[in-house]
Protein backbone atom coordinates (compact mmCIF):
# COMPACT_ATOMS: atom_id res chain seq x y z
CA UNK A 1 0.00 0.00 0.00
CA UNK A 2 1.06 3.36 -1.14
CA UNK A 3 1.58 5.67 2.15
CA UNK A 4 -0.76 8.50 2.64
CA UNK A 5 1.71 11.59 3.38
CA UNK A 6 -1.72 13.75 5.12
CA UNK A 7 -1.87 15.77 1.73
CA UNK A 8 -4.96 14.57 -0.10
CA UNK A 9 -3.88 13.73 -3.65
CA UNK A 10 -4.31 15.99 -6.22
CA UNK A 11 -7.83 15.52 -8.43
CA UNK A 12 -7.41 14.28 -11.48
CA UNK A 13 -8.06 17.05 -14.10
CA UNK A 14 -9.28 20.51 -13.79
CA UNK A 15 -7.88 22.85 -11.50
CA UNK A 16 -10.52 24.22 -8.73
CA UNK A 17 -10.75 27.59 -7.87
CA UNK A 18 -13.24 29.09 -5.35
CA UNK A 19 -14.45 32.81 -6.15
CA UNK A 20 -15.69 35.44 -3.04
CA UNK A 21 -17.21 38.01 -3.98
CA UNK A 22 -20.59 39.82 -2.78
CA UNK A 23 -20.83 41.41 -6.66
CA UNK A 24 -22.36 39.25 -8.93
CA UNK A 25 -21.35 41.18 -11.82
CA UNK A 26 -17.47 40.33 -10.75
CA UNK A 27 -18.46 36.82 -9.82
CA UNK A 28 -19.92 36.51 -13.52
CA UNK A 29 -17.10 37.73 -15.14
CA UNK A 30 -14.47 36.18 -13.50
CA UNK A 31 -16.35 32.63 -13.22
CA UNK A 32 -16.51 33.59 -17.10
CA UNK A 33 -12.76 33.80 -17.65
CA UNK A 34 -11.71 31.12 -15.92
CA UNK A 35 -13.77 28.57 -16.63
CA UNK A 36 -13.31 29.08 -20.50
CA UNK A 37 -9.27 29.32 -19.43
CA UNK A 38 -10.12 25.69 -18.46
CA UNK A 39 -10.49 25.61 -14.67
CA UNK A 40 -13.55 24.23 -12.40
CA UNK A 41 -15.31 27.39 -11.05
CA UNK A 42 -16.78 27.49 -7.46
CA UNK A 43 -18.36 31.38 -6.39
CA UNK A 44 -19.67 31.84 -2.83
CA UNK A 45 -21.16 35.56 -1.95
CA UNK A 46 -19.47 36.98 0.99
CA UNK A 47 -16.91 35.60 3.40
CA UNK A 48 -18.89 33.32 5.17
CA UNK A 49 -19.94 31.44 2.46
CA UNK A 50 -16.50 31.41 1.32
CA UNK A 51 -14.99 29.88 4.24
CA UNK A 52 -17.48 27.08 4.40
CA UNK A 53 -17.21 26.96 0.82
CA UNK A 54 -13.41 26.32 1.31
CA UNK A 55 -13.46 23.99 3.66
CA UNK A 56 -15.85 21.53 2.29
CA UNK A 57 -14.41 22.05 -1.33
CA UNK A 58 -10.76 22.32 -0.81
CA UNK A 59 -10.30 24.42 -4.02
CA UNK A 60 -6.64 24.83 -5.32
CA UNK A 61 -6.83 28.66 -4.99
CA UNK A 62 -9.36 31.34 -3.76
CA UNK A 63 -9.47 34.68 -5.21
CA UNK A 64 -11.64 36.97 -2.68
CA UNK A 65 -12.95 40.33 -3.09
CA UNK A 66 -11.63 42.53 0.34
CA UNK A 67 -14.93 44.44 1.21
CA UNK A 68 -17.82 41.86 1.94
CA UNK A 69 -20.50 41.44 4.27
CA UNK A 70 -20.20 39.67 7.19
CA UNK A 71 -16.21 38.97 6.87
CA UNK A 72 -14.02 40.97 4.69
CA UNK A 73 -11.85 38.82 2.64
CA UNK A 74 -8.74 39.36 5.28
CA UNK A 75 -10.36 38.17 7.74
CA UNK A 76 -11.65 35.16 5.63
CA UNK A 77 -8.55 34.46 4.82
CA UNK A 78 -7.27 34.73 8.91
CA UNK A 79 -9.76 31.95 9.60
CA UNK A 80 -8.71 29.62 6.77
CA UNK A 81 -5.03 30.15 7.90
CA UNK A 82 -6.43 28.73 11.39
CA UNK A 83 -7.63 25.55 9.70
CA UNK A 84 -4.93 23.26 9.05
CA UNK A 85 -7.53 21.65 6.07
CA UNK A 86 -7.25 25.12 4.27
CA UNK A 87 -4.22 26.93 5.67
CA UNK A 88 -1.98 26.31 2.41
CA UNK A 89 -4.70 27.49 -0.01
CA UNK A 90 -3.12 30.20 -1.80
CA UNK A 91 -5.37 33.40 -2.25
CA UNK A 92 -5.53 36.51 -4.72
CA UNK A 93 -7.19 39.31 -3.63
CA UNK A 94 -9.11 41.81 -5.11
CA UNK A 95 -9.20 45.40 -3.50
CA UNK A 96 -10.91 48.55 -4.37
CA UNK A 97 -8.85 50.88 -6.03
CA UNK A 98 -6.27 53.29 -3.45
CA UNK A 99 -7.03 50.42 -1.19
CA UNK A 100 -3.66 48.79 -0.23
CA UNK A 101 -2.94 45.62 2.79
CA UNK A 102 0.69 45.94 3.91
CA UNK A 103 3.35 42.99 2.74
CA UNK A 104 3.42 41.81 6.35
CA UNK A 105 -0.70 41.05 6.35
CA UNK A 106 -0.46 39.64 3.12
CA UNK A 107 2.53 37.16 3.60
CA UNK A 108 0.49 35.95 7.26
CA UNK A 109 -2.42 34.97 5.56
CA UNK A 110 -1.05 33.54 2.00
CA UNK A 111 -2.02 35.89 0.12
CA UNK A 112 -0.37 35.54 -3.22
CA UNK A 113 -1.29 39.09 -4.65
CA UNK A 114 -3.58 41.78 -4.60
CA UNK A 115 -5.19 43.01 -7.78
CA UNK A 116 -7.07 46.54 -7.68
CA UNK A 117 -10.37 46.40 -8.88
CA UNK A 118 -11.19 47.04 -11.79
CA UNK A 119 -8.94 44.64 -12.66
CA UNK A 120 -7.93 43.31 -15.85
CA UNK A 121 -9.72 39.99 -16.52
CA UNK A 122 -6.96 38.95 -18.79
CA UNK A 123 -4.13 39.50 -16.15
CA UNK A 124 -6.38 38.17 -13.43
CA UNK A 125 -6.26 34.88 -15.48
CA UNK A 126 -2.25 34.78 -16.06
CA UNK A 127 -1.95 35.80 -12.17
CA UNK A 128 -4.31 32.57 -11.68
CA UNK A 129 -1.73 30.29 -14.00
CA UNK A 130 1.35 31.39 -12.15
CA UNK A 131 -0.52 30.85 -8.61
CA UNK A 132 -1.27 27.25 -9.47
CA UNK A 133 1.71 26.50 -11.33
CA UNK A 134 -0.42 25.61 -14.43
CA UNK A 135 1.92 25.72 -17.64
CA UNK A 136 -0.79 25.73 -20.15
CA UNK A 137 -2.40 29.25 -20.11
CA UNK A 138 -0.84 31.87 -21.82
Amino acid sequence: MGHNTGHSAKRQGKTRILVVDDETYIQHVVHLKLSNAGYEVLTASDGEEGLQMATEEQPDLIITDYQMPFLTGLEMCQRLQQNPATASIPVIMLTARGFALDDADLRSVNILKCLGKPFSPRELVACVGAAVGDKTVA
